[in-house]
């Protein structure tokens, strides 16, 4: 019988990666520390970090920036599957992260790569992947909105950062700097995180010999869930729960004390690693409230109402917010629909995730460890 591990086999190391370190001082991108990545680099240097294992020079960001833009459109087949997929999205019975499985899915269909895993092949298609993320957002936002799709040729406009391409495909209107700061600065905080739920997922298909596509969808599979991507959707909701609460006349605190009393859980707070604050968050927070201060109304009194959840939070259960927490916020302040935050954020992981997919091929063995066998015992069948 096998030796009986932690609960969600925490603590527990899974295996060794040059992509990323995680720890309650620091997250690094291949030698670099989150912090100097949000305040100096752009999302399309830190995607090639991820994806070609080295900082990029002048010359080869420009060629490699040139690479997202001239595959940035979705091939016929994925746009039909979106409008496919369109009527479910409005009956309820998919959601966003749904459809971005299943579209990325077919795109594996058509790419003359699909079934190549070599390394060649391998950094091609994480290329075009995180070039179509978010095209397939943007088409996806459009056909929710009832509005013709933007840039079906092109995938937007080459003029754009791969940032502002993301909101100009969902919104038909070319985003601020300001705004088009904070969506570059939170695709760099999200990019990559270690063997996390989704990231472990992809390892884990990959080590099968399974190819890029497919071990990508089993990684949205996994961030759908609340307890991993979902979690700045469901921190905006809470969030809004408590601002209606608030215009009946109640206050924060009362809220969240009936929280504590009914045990009602409280998402964007608390971390498997992170115990005293994940460091990720007063980055975003900052770029956030400064975007809402410019903004006013409404959406000042979203962060004034996000401040006092935390004091709370901090003070009587001693826990600090994750990432997810000022993202729920932010994301609103921009405009950007919650349904969409998770896909989002896929639009920035996804280069984490072949970053490690390409890692597992390189150097592959089968991931399949042991359970501890806790059924009962051993019985014969005709003596019940």
């Amino acid at each position: 019988m096998a030796t009986s591990k932690p609960a969600g086999l925490e603590g527990i190391v899974a295996g060794d990666t040059e992509i990323c370190s995680v720890a309650q001082g620091d997250l690094i991108y291949r030698g670099y520390e989150i912090s100097d990545l949000a305040e100096n680099a752009c999302f399309e240097e830190v995607a090639y970090l991820l994806l070609e294992g080295h900082k990029p020079d002048a010359d080869q960001l420009r060629f490699f920036k040139d690479e997202l833009i001239s595959n940035r459109a979705l091939p016929p087949q994925a746009i039909d599957t979106l409008k496919t997929c369109a009527p479910m999205l409005e009956q309820g019975t998919a959601v966003p992260m749904d459809v971005l499985r299943s579209t990325l899915s077919v795109i594996g269909h058509t790419d003359r790569d699909c079934q190549d895993n070599s390394p060649e092949a391998n950094l091609a298609k994480a290329k075009r992947i995180t070039a179509k993320i978010p095209t397939i957002i943007g088409h996806m936002q459009n056909l929710i909105d009832g509005r013709d799709l933007i840039g079906v040729d092109t995938g937007g406009d080459a003029n754009l950062s791969h940032a502002a391409n993301l909101l100009y495909m969902m919104t038909g209107e070319r985003p601020t700097p300001e705004a088009e700061k904070v969506i570059d600065v939170s695709l760099t905080l999200y990019a990559e995180h270690d063997y996390n739920a989704s990231t472990f997922t992809a390892r884990v298909i990959a080590a099968t010999l399974s190819d890029m596509h497919g071990a990508l969808t089993g990684a949205i599979a996994a961030l759908k869930g609340p307890l991993h991507g979902g979690a700045n959707e469901a921190a905006m909701v809470m969030l809004a729960e408590i601002q209606e609460h608030i215009a009946k006349g109640g206050t924060v605190s009362d809220w969240m004390h009936n929280a504590f009393e009914t045990k009602k859980k409280l998402m964007g707070f608390g971390h498997r690693v992170y115990k005293n604050g994940d460091h990720r968050a007063p980055i975003l927070q900052a770029l956030g409230k400064k975007v809402a201060e410019q903004k006013g109304g409404e959406f000042v009194q979203l962060f004034e109402i996000g401040e006092e959840v935390e004091r709370i939070m901090l003070e009587e259960k001693n826990i600090y917010p994750n990432v997810d927490f000022p993202c729920g916020m932010t994301y609103y302040t921009l405009g950007i629909p919650v349904p969409q935050y998770t896909p989002i954020f896929v639009a920035s992981r996804v280069t984490g995730w072949a970053a490690h997919v390409m890692e597992q091929h390189a150097n592959n063995r089968l991931i399949r460890p042991v359970s501890n066998y806790t059924g009962p015992a051993v019985s014969k069948w005709n003596d019940a």
